[in-house]
């Protein structure tokens, strides 16, 4: 495959992308008109809302004014894959295991997928605490002040 094959099939591949987003964040908007606690569309709507924004956005500059790159562009593919087949992971263990279990692959699968540095054991004990306490405060927020049922 010659080099202008690769960058529009880039481009198109860009286009379609955009556009699922767009209409993923349209079916996201609709689904909330379903729900009957008014408070609890704020939320889902108002990302829904910027999706769409944002992925018309993309999609209008890159019809208008295509780039020379598109596609995945350079990088490490495994890195991709592990974040991807992590987050599908603990979308798929939360309700076995729970919000604090899911959250810890989540998070051990995102530092291994974008940890470019040599782990060292400063590195190791910085970036697992200050994971830790993350968890923890989220944990806290979303059972405890705001009252969202988690499982």
């Amino acid at each position: 495959m010659n080099r202008s094959t690769a960058r529009s099939q880039g481009q198109l591949g860009s286009l379609i992308v955009s556009a699922m987003f767009v209409l993923a964040g349209a079916v996201t908007l609709y689904d909330t008109l379903s729900y009957t606690d008014r408070d609890s569309r704020v939320f889902p709507q108002t990302v829904a809302i910027i999706l769409i924004v944002c992925a018309s956005i993309s999609f209008i500059m890159r019809f208008i004014k295509p780039t020379g790159e598109g596609g995945f562009g350079q990088g490490i593919w495994w890195r991709r894959v592990l974040l991807i087949s992590t987050m599908v992971l603990t979308c798929l263990v939360m309700p076995i295991v729970g919000f604090l279990p899911a959250g810890i692959i989540a998070f051990a699968g995102g530092l291994i997928a974008a940890m470019h540095d040599r782990w060292t054991l400063p590195n190791i004990l910085i970036y697992w605490g200050a994971g830790g306490i993350i968890m923890l405060v989220f944990y806290t927020l979303f059972k405890f002040v705001l009252n969202v049922p988690l499982p």
